[in-house]
C-alpha cells in the first residue's frame, strides 16, 4: 500500500490503520499513532527525493510552495473544527459519511486518471507520427541544405538572445528558481505554534500540563488563538500571492500547464475548499493527503507537482501529529522505530519504481491512478474495519468534546 501511495504523495494512512487493527491486532488508540509514524517515514523519503527534482515544464522546484502556503494553514483550521464534530457524531454516521466521501473521491480521481491516460495515448501516437514524418523529410534533404538551415537557426537564436527581457519578469523567474526560505520558515513557525498550543491546552483523555480544564474558558481561548494564528498567516499569504500575480501580469509572465493564477478569486475559492478538505479529514480521522491529493488534481495541478507538494504537506502534518502522540504517550516506541523504517524504504522504492515507469512510458496519469487506487482501497478497508469494530461492540459512542471516545 505504501509503495502505491508513494507515487501519489498521499501517505497511505487510510490503508495502514485498518491493517494495523484487523491484521496486527492493535487497538485503534495505538494503531493510529503507528500508522502516522509510518506515513511520516514515507513523507521523509518522498520529500528527500522530490527536493532534488525540478518542475517538468519550468525552471523551478517540483514542490509548489505557493500552493502549500495557501492550502496547508486552512486545512489545519478545518481539521481542528472537524475533530470536534468527530467527538459529537455517532460512529455509524461517521462510517456512512466516510464511505460516501472516499467513494466519490476515488470515482472522480480514477475518472480523471482515465481521461488523462486517453489524452496521453493520443499525444504519444501523434508524436510517433510526427517523428516518422520528420525522419522522412530529413532523408530527402542534402547536406548543404541542412547546413544552411542550421546557420539560420543559430542566427535566429542569437537574435532572440539580444531581445531585452523585462527586468521585473527576470526578477520573478530568478525568485522561482529556488524554494522561498522565508515562506517555509513562516509555515514551520505556524506548525510549531499550533502544536505547542494544542499540547498545552490538553483535552479529552489528556490533561493540560498548565491545568487548563477541557471545556473551560482557557480551553476555548487556546482554540481561538490557534484559529487566529492560522487566519493571520492565510491573509498574509493571500496578499503575497495577489501581489505576485499582479507583478506577473504586468511583466508578461507565461504560465505553464498546471499553474494556478492566484488572483483575488482563486485566493478565496481554493483556501475555502481546502478548509472543507481539512474539516472532513479531521471529522473522519483520516490523513489530509487522502483528501488534498485528489483535490489538487481536480484543481488542474500537474500530477508530478501535485504528488510532490502533497508529500511535502504530509511531512508537516505527520510530524506534528507524531509529536503530539509522543507527548501524550500513545506511541509504542519499539514498533514506532520499525514502522518509521518500513515507511521510509517502502515509499523510497515505490516512488523510484513509479517514476521509472512514468519515464519509460511517458505517462503522468500513473500518479492519478495511484491516488485514485489508494483512496478506493482506503474506502474499502476503513469500511470493513469500522463494521468489524461495531459488530464486536467496540464502536465508540459520542462522548462530547471532552470525552475519551
Amino acid at each position: 500500500g505504501l509503495m502505491v501511495a508513494a507515487g501519489g504523495g498521499i501517505g497511505g494512512g487510510g490503508i495502514l490503520v485498518p491493517i494495523y487493527i484487523l491484521v496486527m491486532g492493535f487497538s485503534p488508540k495505538n494503531a493510529i499513532p503507528l500508522a502516522n509514524v509510518t506515513v511520516f517515514g514515507g513523507a521523509v523519503a518522498n520529500t528527500y527525493l522530490n527536493s532534488k527534482k525540478r518542475h517538468p515544464l519550468a525552471d523551478r522546484p517540483m514542490v509548489d510552495w505557493d500552493l502549500i502556503m495557501i492550502m496547508e494553514p486552512l486545512t489545519i483550521a478545518g481539521a481542528l473544527i472537524g475533530a470536534f464534530l468527530n467527538k459529537l457524531l455517532r460512529e455509524e454516521v461517521l462510517v456512512v459519511m466516510l464511505v460516501l466521501l472516499l467513494s466519490f473521491t476515488a470515482y472522480s480521481t480514477l475518472k480523471k486518471a482515465t481521461k488523462m491516460y486517453k489524452i496521453e495515448s493520443i499525444h504519444i501516437a501523434k508524436q510517433k507520427l510526427k517523428e516518422s514524418e520528420l525522419a522522412a523529410i530529413r532523408s530527402e534533404k542534402d547536406t548543404e541544405h541542412e547546413s544552411e538551415s542550421e546557420f539560420h537557426l543559430l542566427d535566429n537564436a542569437e537574435k532572440m538572445e539580444e531581445v531585452e527581457m523585462d527586468p521585473e519578469l527576470r526578477m520573478i523567474l530568478e525568485e522561482e528558481r529556488s524554494a522561498p526560505i522565508r515562506n517555509i520558515k513562516l509555515l514551520v513557525m505556524l506548525f510549531v505554534a499550533v502544536l505547542t498550543v494544542n499540547v498545552l491546552k490538553g483535552g479529552g483523555a489528556f490533561e493540560s500540563p498548565l491545568g487548563i480544564e477541557c471545556g473551560g474558558i482557557g480551553f476555548w481561548i487556546a482554540n481561538f488563538v490557534m484559529i487566529v494564528l492560522i487566519l493571520s498567516l492565510t491573509l498574509w499569504v493571500r496578499n503575497y500571492l495577489i501581489d505576485r500575480f499582479e507583478r506577473k501580469e504586468r511583466s508578461g509572465y507565461k504560465y505553464v500547464e498546471g499553474d494556478i493564477k492566484w488572483n483575488k478569486q482563486t485566493t478565496v475559492l481554493y483556501p475555502v475548499i481546502c478548509a472543507l478538505a481539512g474539516f472532513f479529514a479531521g471529522m473522519f480521522g483520516v490523513g489530509g493527503g487522502i483528501v488534498k491529493g485528489p483535490l489538487m488534481l481536480a484543481m488542474g495541478v500537474h500530477p508530478k507537482v501535485s504528488s510532490a507538494s502533497s508529500a511535502c504537506m504530509i511531512l508537516f502534518t505527520s510530524f506534528t501529529a507524531t509529536s503530539s502522540f509522543i507527548v501524550f504517550g500513545l506511541l509504542i516506541h519499539d514498533y514506532a522505530v520499525i514502522c518509521l523504517i518500513i515507511g521510509f524504504f517502502a515509499t523510497y522504492s515505490g516512488q523510484i519504481a513509479l517514476y521509472y515507469l512514468m519515464s519509460k512510458y511517458e505517462r503522468n496519469s500513473y500518479i492519478a491512478f495511484s491516488i485514485g487506487g489508494v483512496v478506493l482501497l482506503s474506502a474499502i478497508l476503513m469500511t470493513v474495519q469500522s463494521l468489524v469494530s461495531m459488530a464486536e461492540g467496540n464502536g465508540n459512542e459520542p462522548g462530547g468534546i471532552c470525552g475519551e471516545g
